[in-house]
């Protein structure tokens, strides 16, 4: 007998990429369950399915920074945290200091959709009912209307998860003028954060300042402290975009809509700002 769960949840999380760095990204995901029928007559109570399932899958992957197995990376593995220092792309620079929890460490060369299937297959399976006999997992982005961007940030004033420092989402932008859809825009903003880090300005430290991990030249540093701990970060200044404003929806829907303004001065502004799929925030100006 088969069960099928579609949408049962969305992965809203970062990789990190031997040329990309940190990529913000958020995948679809439905289940598929193979097995026998147990003594209520099911292979497994939706309820369950939906709480038991999507539960490992927040625990073990959402809102962390995948890691798989890559060059120039240097991973210390500590109690309470771990660091992580890495180099990419065109030179560019990436290092980490967070508590363990922030982490989702892939044993792949690369972090792909079917490198995170197997790893929650693995995962997922051996917690489930003897009666379940194997299940198939389908990850997908969203289908895009408009332009989209990968970007990566950390709330330190959020409660749950959003806090872990390098964690991201991949976003649709609406923007339009009067009422009219604006392509053009959208493009320009898709382009220039496009695999970026959003990060808040004050939370910007000296690079002497950093505790666990070290800076390179032409790094901008992050650091600070929330409910699951102390998180710091340094990062190529290009792949940064340093915001006054805490990055939140909400706060970057006002952002965009501010900054489309003052070029639109004499226009009704409206920014649609997603959240990965299906959430975000409305800003007019």
């Amino acid at each position: 007998m088969i069960l099928f769960v579609d949408s049962l949840t969305v992965i809203d999380f970062s990789f990190l990429c031997s040329k990309r760095g940190a990529v913000g990204e958020s995948w679809l995901v439905d289940l598929t369950l193979h097995g026998k029928l147990n003594d209520e007559s099911m292979v497994l109570d939706f309820g369950l399915v939906k709480k038991q399932i999507k539960g490992i899958i927040d625990n073990c992957i959402d809102h962390r920074l995948a890691v798989p197995n890559l060059e120039n990376t240097k991973i210390e593995k500590f109690e309470h945290h771990t660091t992580l220092d890495c180099n990419y792309g065109e030179n560019y620079h990436l290092a980490m200091s967070a508590p363990n929890q922030a982490y989702c460490f892939i044993d792949a060369d690369e972090v792909s959709i079917e490198s995170v299937k197997q790893f929650l297959i693995a995962t997922i399976l051996p917690q489930l009912p003897t009666n379940i006999e194997k299940i198939d997992i389908d990850l997908q982005p969203e289908h895009s209307k408009s332009f989209y961007y990968h970007y990566s940030h950390g709330l330190k004033k959020h409660d749950g998860n959003c806090q872990r420092i390098i964690h991201g989402h991949r976003s649709q932008i609406g923007i339009s003028l009067d009422g009219i859809s604006m392509p053009r825009l959208q493009k320009e903003w898709s382009l220039k954060w496009q695999d970026i880090y959003l990060a808040t300005a004050e939370d910007k430290i000296q690079s002497n300042e950093l505790v666990h991990i070290k800076a390179k030249t032409g790094d901008v540093c992050f650091a600070y402290t929330s409910a699951q701990g102390y998180f710091e970060m340094a990062i190529s200044e290009q792949r940064c975009d340093i915001l006054p404003i805490d990055t939140t929806v909400e706060c970057i829907a006002d952002y965009l809509s501010s900054q489309v303004k003052m070029s639109y001065p004499d226009k009704k502004v409206k920014v649609t700002a997603y959240e990965g799929v299906g959430k975000g925030a409305i800003s007019y100006a």
